[in-house]
């Protein structure tokens, strides 16, 4: 509409990024296509519109893909850039690789930038502008300030900025603006309109539209006035005064919705036709905007949408409660659940409200991770007055459920099935269910086992016919799934793997068969942690597919997921492969509620004491193995996962040499019904602490020959050197070597190498090398790890932090590495690059790669496989484990 030719030159002589940073209404995107009109740029520039509240990373760098195809970009874009399985970073790294070969320039053109909701996706964007080729130009248009990290490209002069008061209009482009819609005024009213809009685009344009036929125009530029409230209400008043009648109507009408279509405008006005009218007010450039690429949703202009909402209520505030109920019922008929209740609410009609909560409550919570959205929406209801009806109440268990409140959700339980006589018999079905699926829950986190079978049975098995009708169609499905996970979850955590298992596999087959992605990640992740127990192999593949999947969804911090990245944390801790398991548990444990999830917190706190025995800090896995009270009051006495916290802290005692505390909290009885396998090989180890290895020998017995089970092979390796132990004290080579060879071929098959730490054994494993050389290899590399630790004892202080530095403890460094650069080193033999080492620590790129460098001079490297070979050789790092 007008060529500013001072932003155009801008715009074309600018670096490699260009960011216009304005309000909104300061003319943004209409300079920006302008100017790629008027230069030329039409095929060589792709244009990205971010939608509002963009969290979906994939999607938007799908969009960005789909953008430069349209470009001389095309040619060297691979279709594999939008395969299913890449998430926003392999999509990022993917454009960066085919990006490299551009044919000539290209201009990637990314408008409201702030509307893009996940960090995460900003980070890339960051990484795709820093990393880009030197023929791509970025431009960036944004409301507000973004995190983009641009810092450096502004200090080294690539970065051209453009804000709002270059964006104000100059009095000869403002007449110019004036004159594209057919108005032409005297200079003097020129000037006195530009001056009291100082140049801002939005009101420049509301005014060239409401002067349009305008009777009297130097009138209306010299009425032109006022603080903003009152410009911007005296021009909504002239700019609805010169739209016919039904457009008047269906604009104030719909000012109540966040976006609108045509069908739903018109059940909002009464009338047909709203469709042509939204896009004809959207091709008119009238504030509204089309939000997808069928011109079929649109929005208001923000600031526009809040003038029609106080006009509404000035004018007829009587109709609100009629057009919001209005809007709930066609939400809620067409499948907008959040909407349909929030339009329920703010037509204050509490009980609609309830009841479309109540009808979508477990697909939000439990099938598509918004449980977030639930909490808001139970927030809005009123506090106090009458109280809460059965649905209500049940709504407000759920809501203490997710706060890990579950005295408060049993109250609130309670209080509904007390009222449930009042709620609707067409309802009646439905409502057991939610009640069903909430007391399973509450069940479920407190480890009790019985009432979840219970409640598991009630909802797979219905004996109610209207249950059974209900659990028949396709919400059927999604019921069976949920409660298959939840039976296996606490399957899971009772230590009852195999049924978990086996509940799980069939949760996550039904979730993928109905397209339930959420519920499949935490039917996965949970899967793969009872895959632990008879596979570490089978645990990290399905932890993967569970992270990955969450990953792409952007559900990475839902603490369903949690249990995915412990699993796999945990099974690299078996591993002795520390550097990949700690950042998996530091992951775990910000996603972790342990108010929620308490069993899952205890397996965590297992981890970080495993890990700090497999450093040598007893102490620090001594305080890890004790149970918190808080934890083990949110349990059900004797809970199995606190039996195996106990065998643990047994073990760490009699590493400490404090035998007679051993020997006491052993003799103490336990809650649980029967200790397990682990309990048993903690005695073991105590009875050979006490010289008494024959004693030793007949307490592993029954784990040995499996009457007394344990939870995985990581404890049976343990059981098995024990017993190795136990035979050489009695001089019994042949059942040592046995023991020793039955441990092996455990370890071999699953890398699991945590026991031979725990429980070293170096001379009987040099023995065994020489005697069996089947084991050889894997015995050199289990050698590999047992590097000497300095003694702890109860009675003496900690070493000193000299004693543990790695120069002293492994003689051929050029120089002693720092602490920093041994934190750096750990992270070598991962697959993380610098940026996500530096996020894993909290410091900065730079930082990270200086420390690298340090590490590859100081171990005689050039790069990094080298410095990890290096490292490997000197103790530094465990050897590569064993794979099959």
């Amino acid at each position: 509409m007008v060529f500013r030719r001072g932003l155009f030159a801008r715009l074309g002589a600018a670096e490699r990024v260009t960011q216009l940073t304005a309000p909104a209404g300061s003319g943004k995107t209409f300079l920006l296509r302008s100017w790629i009109g008027e230069a030329g740029l039409a095929d060589r520039a792709a244009w990205v519109s971010v939608p509002r509240g963009t969290r979906d990373q994939r999607r938007f760098w799908l969009s960005v893909a789909d953008a430069l195809r349209e470009t001389p970009a095309g040619t060297t874009l691979a279709a594999a850039a939008t395969a299913a399985e890449l998430d926003g970073w392999a999509l990022v790294e993917r454009l960066l690789a085919d990006l490299r070969a551009l044919p000539e320039r290209i201009w990637l053109v990314i408008d409201d930038v702030h509307e893009l909701g996940s960090a995460e996706t900003l980070r890339q964007l960051e990484l795709l502008v820093t990393r880009g080729p030197a023929e791509l130009r970025v431009v960036f248009a944004s409301r507000r300030e973004v995190r983009l990290g641009l810092h450096r490209l502004r200090l080294e002069g690539e970065l051209t900025e453009i804000r709002a008061a270059d964006l104000r209009f100059t009095l000869e482009e403002a007449g110019a603006l004036l004159e594209t819609a057919g108005v032409v005024l005297p200079d003097p009213a020129l000037a006195l309109l530009h001056q009291r809009t100082e140049g801002w685009a939005a009101g420049l344009r509301l005014a060239a539209l409401s002067l349009t036929g305008h009777p009297d125009p130097e009138r209306f530029a010299a009425e032109f006035s006022g603080s903003e409230r009152t410009v911007a209400e005296y021009l909504l008043a002239e700019v609805l005064e010169r739209q016919p009648e039904e457009v008047q109507q269906l604009l104030l009408r719909t000012s109540v919705l966040e976006q609108v279509s045509g069908p739903l405008a018109d059940v909002l006005r009464g009338r047909s036709g709203g469709e042509r009218i939204l896009q004809e007010l959207e091709q008119a450039g009238a504030f509204v905007v089309s939000v997808d690429t069928h011109r079929s949703w649109f929005r208001y202009h923000q600031l526009f949408a809040e003038l029609l909402q106080r006009e509404l209520r000035c004018t007829a505030p009587g109709e609100l409660p009629a057009l919001h109920g209005a809007a709930a019922q066609w939400y809620a008929e067409h499948g907008y659940a959040v909407q349909a209740v929030r339009h329920a609410q703010a037509a204050q009609d509490w009980g609609l409200a309830v009841r479309l909560l109540t009808d979508h409550v477990l697909d939000l919570v439990f099938l598509d991770g918004q449980g977030g959205v639930v909490r808001e929406l139970l927030a809005r209801f009123p506090a106090g007055g009458q109280p809460a009806g059965p649905e209500l109440a049940a709504l407000l268990a759920g809501d203490e459920i997710s706060g890990g409140s579950l005295e408060a959700a049993e109250r609130q339980l309670a209080l509904a099935a007390e009222r449930s006589a009042s709620v609707a018999a067409d309802r009646r079905a439905h409502f057991e269910v939610v009640l069903a699926i909430f007391r399973l829950s509450v069940a479920a986190q407190h480890g009790d086992l019985p009432v979840v079978v219970e409640q598991a049975q009630r909802l797979l098995a219905p004996a109610k016919p209207a249950d059974a009708a209900l659990l028949g169609n396709r919400v059927g499905d999604d019921l069976r799934a949920l409660t298959l996970t939840g039976q296996g979850t606490a399957e899971l955590w009772f230590l009852r793997a195999e049924e978990a298992e086996r509940h799980l596999e069939l949760a996550v087959a039904l979730a993928r068969r109905i397209g339930r992605p959420f519920l499949e990640v935490s039917a996965l992740a949970h899967s793969a942690w009872a895959a632990s127990f008879r596979s570490f192999a089978l645990a990290v593949e399905r932890g993967t597919e569970a992270t990955e999947l969450a990953q792409r969804h952007g559900w990475t911090a839902e603490p369903a997921v949690a249990v995915g990245y412990l699993a796999l944390g945990a099974t690299r801790v078996w591993q002795m492969r520390l550097a990949e398991a700690e950042p998996l548990l530091d992951q775990a444990e910000r996603a972790l509620r342990p108010e929620v999830q308490p069993a899952a917190s205890l397996v965590l706190r297992q981890a970080r004491g495993m890990v700090a025995l497999a450093h040598g800090r007893d102490a620090e896995a001594l305080a890890a193995f004790e149970v918190p009270g808080q934890l083990k009051g949110l349990l059900v006495a004797g809970h199995p996962a606190t039996m195996v916290m106990r065998a643990h802290r047994l073990q760490v005692l009699v590493r400490l040499g404090e035998t007679g505390r051993a020997a006491q909290a052993l003799a103490e009885p336990g809650e649980q019904q029967g200790d397990g396998g682990e309990i048993s090989i903690a005695a073991a180890a105590l009875r050979l602490a006490q010289d008494n290895p024959r004693a030793a020998a007949a307490t592993l017995v029954p784990v040995l020959d499996g009457s007394v089970p344990v939870t995985n092979c990581g404890w049976l390796i343990q059981a098995f050197l024990l017993a190795a132990i136990s035979a050489e004290a009695l001089r019994d080579r042949p059942a040592a070597s046995r023991a020793i060879g039955h441990a092996l071929d455990l370890a071999g098959r699953d890398g699991a190498f945590f026991a031979f730490v725990l429980h070293s054994v170096p001379e009987l494993l040099k023995r065994h090398a020489v005697e069996c050389t089947a084991h050889a290899g894997l015995i050199a590399e289990i050698l590999g790890l047992l590097v000497p630790q300095p003694a702890t004892k109860a009675a003496e202080p900690e070493s000193s932090p000299d004693q543990l530095r790695p120069g002293a403890m492994f003689p051929g460094l050029i120089e002693t590495l720092t602490d920093s650069e041994t934190r750096i080193l750990h992270y070598l033999p991962t697959n993380l690059s610098a940026p996500e080492i530096a996020d894993q620590l909290s410091v900065s790129v730079n930082t990270v790669r200086t420390h690298m460098r340090h590490v590859y001079e100081k171990l005689g490297a050039h790069r990094r496989a080298g410095a990890v070979n290096r490292a490997r050789a000197l103790g530094l790092l465990a050897p590569s484990p064993h794979r099959a």
